[in-house]
């Protein structure tokens, strides 16, 4: 059996000798950062224009963090790039050849995942909201303001299980280019479709992108039926059941 720390190794080792995966955690950051910085900037000199109908408080914070949907992006096809490029270069057979205990294997991709997905949204989420607040200008708030520090660990914490379902989605799937054909379009056409209609949008609620959502907000809204922590308890539970399922494949199905 191998050891726990020598599987670690060999798991970092395989993520940072693939430049595909490397590229697209720097363009998550890339991409949160900047149409975050732009909107930022252009809501400073429009804000009448901009907050025009808004009944609530204006949110800096989510201003700041508009480009994440991009990042969200990303970070997805980071996750599945990270575990399916084992799959599509037949590199998991000698993964398992040499460590056969696979639930182990899995934990030990799911957690140099998550603290590498962690460690680069950690950084995106505080960049882009200090950039964001210094293009606001006197529309600006502070990381000390109430529920701000929430809200961006928050958004660094959203991005990471986002990874973390992906990868757990291509486990299951054991297909890269599979994954990704059910992922893009459940994140970034279902969901926002069923979002916008009235019999149906109930349901949205409970999807992991709309759970992430509310991590972000640092003002509780009426309308929105749960807060930032039930936010974070959904997305966890889909994140835990889709790395369960990949884990469940991982063990019953020939590499």
């Amino acid at each position: 059996m191998a050891a726990f720390p020598a599987i670690l190794q060999s798991e970092w080792t395989k993520i940072r000798s693939v430049r595909s995966t490397v590229w697209t955690l720097a363009l998550t950051f890339v991409v949160t950062l900047g149409l975050g910085a732009l909107l930022s900037l252009l809501t400073n000199k429009n804000f009448a224009e901009f907050t025009r109908g808004e009944t609530g408080p204006f949110d800096a914070t989510r201003t700041a963090f508009s480009g994440i949907m991009l990042g969200e992006l990303a970070i997805i096809v980071f996750g599945v790039l990270a575990i399916g490029n084992e799959y599509s270069s037949g590199m998991i057979r000698v993964s398992l050849a040499a460590v056969p205990q696979r639930g182990t294997l899995l934990v030990g991709k799911s957690v140099v995942l998550g603290a590498l997905a962690l460690a680069v949204s950690l950084v995106t989420a505080f960049v882009t909201f200090f950039v964001g607040q210094s293009l606001l200008g006197d529309h600006s708030t502070t990381i000390g303001a109430q529920h701000v520090l929430r809200a961006v660990v928050g958004a660094a914490l959203y991005l990471t299980l986002l990874c973390l379902f992906s990868a757990g989605v291509t486990a299951m799937l054991h297909n890269q280019t599979l994954a990704l054909g059910i992922l893009v379009p459940f994140f970034f056409l279902l969901s926002p479709i069923l979002s916008a209609v009235p019999k149906v949008k109930t349901l949205a609620h409970w999807f992991p992108d709309y759970a992430g959502s509310r991590m972000l907000l640092v003002y509780e809204q009426n309308d929105q039926p749960y807060g930032p922590w039930a936010g974070f308890g959904i997305c966890l539970l889909w994140t835990l059941a889709a790395l369960a399922g990949g884990a469940l494949v991982l063990k019953k199905r020939d590499a």
